[in-house]
């Protein structure tokens, strides 16, 4: 067993993942923290509870499942925090992550997630997680305008040496993409400072503009814009674990992490990706080490709390976007071959794919949910019209003569 979780391409694809996860969108915790007016030490809390928790989950439901069940915080819901947290306490924001929480533990628990996938196609599922995963792909290559040769060389490094170490290809061009950027000067180290986070209880209250302005959407934007890709992801890597108690988990990690800071928990979509695929490990039925893994690192992330942002930020964002994109080449690839797979889903496939891969917004929801919503829609029209011709042409041909 420890032969298999300590493999160096399962440790590489969890630190991968939560370097990705934490220098994409880091700074947006800060932000929404500020926001309400947090002090440093508050700060530092929001960071080890979602840290910690998303370590716990991370481990636990991985090991339990035996499936790569990674997690995350809500970076759309950080987002909308950003803004939609203006004019309220710290307390009353705590308040409003407490009801948040409370919102997807109950649905969760009711089910209401298995409902929906149960009547999903599988086409759309894929192509929405296409979609999501796009931007990845094409951040490899846009990475190239500001840093043509580090990009140069981590492609080449990756395309010549992958043939003969597969399992190890990411590490060791992230290993090479880090040697060149200390080479260029790119690696911003100075600022570093070793400090442990420790948790600060703030006690939550409740008001009806935190909890209509804030809690509401924070719940539609985690359940719609992560949850469900979170789950495509799951999904389309061939991967079957029951949904509600995987959304209750986060649901409860959120109650119980929202005093500290913790503010949304979900299935991640993106960085669980990393741990999906070959290049984790060959063999799928041993890849949840890799998340689990990942799930070690975001614990190590809480404990130490501003220190390891700082360190992934140290990083060129070059660097971070080409890590990224090469290690999702392989997702994209098995995403768009199952949601083109059957010629009949092809054109709703695509659509749901462009609208993900648009990236607009609406109602302060992400163009996932909106590209899914579509494509199920026009494909349940599709099938609703295919229904009616076929029962004109039965009952027309009963009545002939």
């Amino acid at each position: 067993m420890w032969r298999e979780a300590g493999s160096l391409s399962k440790i590489s694809a969890g630190f991968i993942a939560v370097l990705v996860g934490y220098s994409s969108s880091a700074v947006i915790i800060f932000q929404a923290a500020e926001a309400v007016g947090a002090t440093p030490a508050q700060i530092s809390s929001w960071l080890w509870a979602l840290g910690v928790g998303m370590g716990v989950t991370s481990i636990g439901l991985s090991l339990y499942y035996k499936n790569p069940i990674l997690t995350a915080w809500s970076t759309p819901g950080a987002a909308l925090m950003v803004t939609s947290l203006a004019g309220l306490s710290v307390n009353q924001a705590i308040g409003a992550f407490l009801v948040s929480s409370l919102l997807i533990t109950l649905c969760g628990v009711a089910g209401w997630m298995d409902k929906l996938i149960r009547i999903m196609p599988q086409s759309v599922a894929s192509a929405m997680l296409a979609g999501i995963l796009l931007q990845f792909g094409l951040g490899l290559f846009q990475a190239m305008q500001t840093q043509l040769s580090l990009i140069l060389i981590m492609l080449l490094v990756f395309v010549v040496v992958k043939p003969f170490a597969p399992r190890y290809i990411i590490l060791l061009t992230l290993l090479v993409g880090i040697g060149m950027s200390f080479q260029f000067d790119l690696l911003k180290l100075d600022a570093l400072e070793l400090q442990l986070a420790m948790p600060v209880w703030t006690t939550p209250e409740f008001s009806l503009a935190s909890v209509i302005g804030v809690a509401l959407p924070l719940f539609v934007v985690t359940m719609a814009s992560q949850n469900m890709p979170g789950v495509a992801a799951l999904h389309g890597n061939g991967y079957r674990p029951p949904i509600s108690p995987l959304i209750t988990s986060t649901g409860l990690i959120g109650v119980i992490m929202a005093p500290f800071g913790g503010f949304a928990f979900n299935l991640s979509a993106i960085t669980a990706a990393i741990c999906m695929g070959k290049e984790a490990d060959p063999n799928p039925a041993t890849r949840y080490w890799a998340a689990v893994w990942g799930g070690v690192f975001y614990f190590i992330t809480g404990l130490l709390g501003a220190t390891v942002v700082g360190l992934f930020s140290a990083f060129p964002k070059e660097l971070v976007l080409a890590i990224a994109g090469l290690a999702l080449l392989g997702t994209i690839a098995n995403s768009l071959t199952a949601a083109l797979a059957k010629t009949e889903d092809r054109e709703v496939a695509v659509i749901t794919f462009l609208v993900t891969a648009s990236g607009f917004s609406v109602l302060g929801i992400g163009s996932a949910f909106w590209g899914l919503l579509l494509g199920f829609i026009i494909h349940w029209w599709n099938g609703h019209r295919t229904a009616a011709v076929v029962k004109r042409a039965n009952t027309n041909c009963s009545k002939a003569p």
